[in-house]
């Protein structure tokens, strides 16, 4: 039998920023709780608030920004991404491989050379 492959995983959400904070919640919830019924387990979550954006999505400026630390079944990813893609709340979403869980945050400044 083969061994299932558990990977950790950094997930970006941005959420509509013009939900109210229960339509929020909820959103997120479905987030995290499509993690879990994936047999995944999320560890840490950073939220991050209502930010500007870049540029305009959906015709939204602003959104609501989680960072997500979970494990999860490697093959567990595409499923998940093509739940994301119905999301209708969910702006934008990035998942990535890490090694380890940041339980703090730090920015170090940009050096502009010039």
């Amino acid at each position: 039998m083969r061994r299932k492959r558990e990977g950790l995983y950094e997930g970006m959400y941005i959420l509509s920023a013009t939900l109210s904070n229960e339509s929020r919640k909820k959103a997120f919830d479905k987030i995290a709780e499509g993690i879990s019924a994936k047999g995944g387990e999320v560890k840490k979550i950073h939220d991050q608030g209502r930010r500007k954006l870049c540029y305009p999505i959906k015709g939204k400026k602003e959104g609501h920004y989680y960072l997500v630390y979970f494990t999860v079944p490697t093959e567990a990813i595409n499923e998940l991404w093509k739940e994301y893609h119905l999301h209708e709340d969910l702006l934008r979403f990035m998942t990535m491989r890490v090694e380890e869980v940041q339980e703090t945050l730090e920015f170090k400044p940009i050096r502009i050379q010039g």
